[in-house]
């Protein structure tokens, strides 16, 4: 769908916001927002929030509530209430800032401010959060390090507003709450869809390595309460008596001579959110291979996570280069009677159980002990790779349909950033594509 533009624009002076409809004006960053000063002294007030790059302002939800801090550490963080704009001048590269819905609390790296009565909150959290915005924050930032480049308070005061008419900032919230809910609406079904492939994919995946392909096999109770019943015919060794188990470890990061100009690929933990390694993001040298206890693994190794790993495709993966790992992968190799490919699926359906140890759920987290002593229902060889062959051709089309609904959901994102851009910097004009009651709600 095409957009009007407004009938005049006028250069705006500034270099990355380029034209903006005439009837606009601009006002520096001071007069619009005014810094509140209030810090948490003896009460702590609401919740503790954080800054989402998608979402803006939201409650900050905790993996390990052992992470949450305590009141006495919460002394001298800052007061947010509702309706102020919320800045991490840290973060401003990734749209690290937003007004925010909630009465809280955040880091003393943060800043809150006040907004002027003549600005739609609204309007001001599509337009400082928009593209053009956060590609204009990039030019002031200064550091040293990628992930902490931050905007001195200056640059940040004297940053550009764009202000058109007040009537005009409720008619753009108005079309931008309207449009973008009907695009995340459009990205949730997609979302709900992923998950539904996602749990036949695992449904698939546990039923094959658990009972076979013959439905008409005789079943026996295997003991073990993420495997049920098993085939009768197979047998349930432990993975020590059919792979070497093993980890790795990390080479001094101090001695460069185990690193500079490595061609040997080593991998760390996040390697294994893919179904198969086929490259290193890092390397070692030939000297860090004899020096450091390492070991180049052979191709169809299966490495998995010890540590904070399953959060995407699972814990698991398969090397298709020869690699070294760090301390935090455990390597199982197997030997003849155990097909790769198998064990990997073996892996794959047993995800939940092994995430529980991986995230210290039972008595140990994982370690290669715990994997060296967990049971396989294994059948004979032949079955297995027929096993995995059925179940590459079932897993290939769902992955498919997987990968065809996160490309919709790439195209309906980058569509919300764009609408956003445009709207909030007057490249297009939505004043008569907004109906009275929704400029009355976007003004309430």
């Amino acid at each position: 769908m095409s957009f009007p533009r407004h009938e005049k624009y006028k250069d705006s002076g500034v270099e990355w916001l380029g034209e903006l409809p005439e009837h606009w004006s601009i006002e520096k960053f001071r007069y619009c927002f005014r810094e509140s000063p209030e810090k948490i002294e003896n009460e702590v007030v609401g919740e503790m929030l954080s800054v989402s790059g998608y979402r803006g302002i939201e409650i900050k939800e905790y993996d390990d509530e052992n992470r949450r801090r305590t009141d006495e550490d919460l002394i001298g963080y800052r007061i947010v209430r509702k309706g102020q704009l919320v800045v991490n001048t840290m973060w401003l590269n990734y749209a690290g800032l937003g007004v925010s819905s909630f009465e809280g609390h955040v880091s003393p790296a943060y800043r809150s401010y006040w907004i002027a009565d003549n600005l739609n909150k609204r309007f001001i959290h599509y337009l400082l959060r928009s593209s053009l915005y956060v590609n204009g924050y990039t030019k002031y930032l200064t550091g040293i390090r990628p992930n902490s480049l931050q905007m001195s308070r200056d640059d940040l005061m004297a940053f550009p507003i764009l202000i058109p008419s007040q009537h005009e900032q409720y008619t753009i919230a108005a079309f931008l709450d309207r449009e973008t809910a009907k695009i995340d609406a459009l990205i949730a079904e997609q979302q709900r869809l992923i998950e539904l492939l996602k749990e036949k994919r695992q449904a698939i995946i546990s039923h094959a390595v658990t009972k076979g392909l013959n439905p008409d096999a005789p079943m026996k109770d295997s003991g073990i309460a993420w495997m049920g019943w098993v085939a009768e015919h197979w047998s349930l060794p432990k993975i020590r008596y059919v792979a070497r188990v093993e980890n790795g470890t990390t080479p001094s990061r101090n001695n460069l001579d185990y690193w500079m100009d490595g061609d040997i690929p080593w991998l760390s933990s996040g390697e294994v959110n893919q179904y198969a390694v086929t490259e290193a993001s890092e390397h070692i040298t030939s000297l860090a291979l004899r020096e450091c206890s390492l070991r180049l693994l052979p191709r169809g190794t299966i490495i998995v996570g010890l540590i904070g790993q399953g959060k995407t495709r699972g814990l698991s993966a398969q090397l298709e280069i020869e690699a070294t790992i760090n301390q935090n992968l455990a390597a199982i190799i197997p030997d003849q009677s155990l097909s790769p490919k198998y064990l990997h699926y073996i892996l794959q359906a047993a995800y939940e159980y092994l995430r529980e140890y991986g995230r210290g759920g039972q008595q140990a987290a994982l370690n290669c002990e715990i994997l060296a002593d967990m049971r396989l229902p294994l059948p004979p060889l032949d079955e297995q790779l027929l096993i995995s062959a059925t179940l590459d051709e079932q897993t290939a089309n769902l992955d498919a349909l997987t990968a065809e609904a996160q490309r919709a959901i790439t195209l309906l994102q980058e569509r919300r950033t764009a609408l956003i851009s445009a709207a909030v910097t007057g490249k297009i004009d939505v004043r008569g594509l907004v109906t009275a009651q929704s400029t009355v709600e976007a003004a309430a």
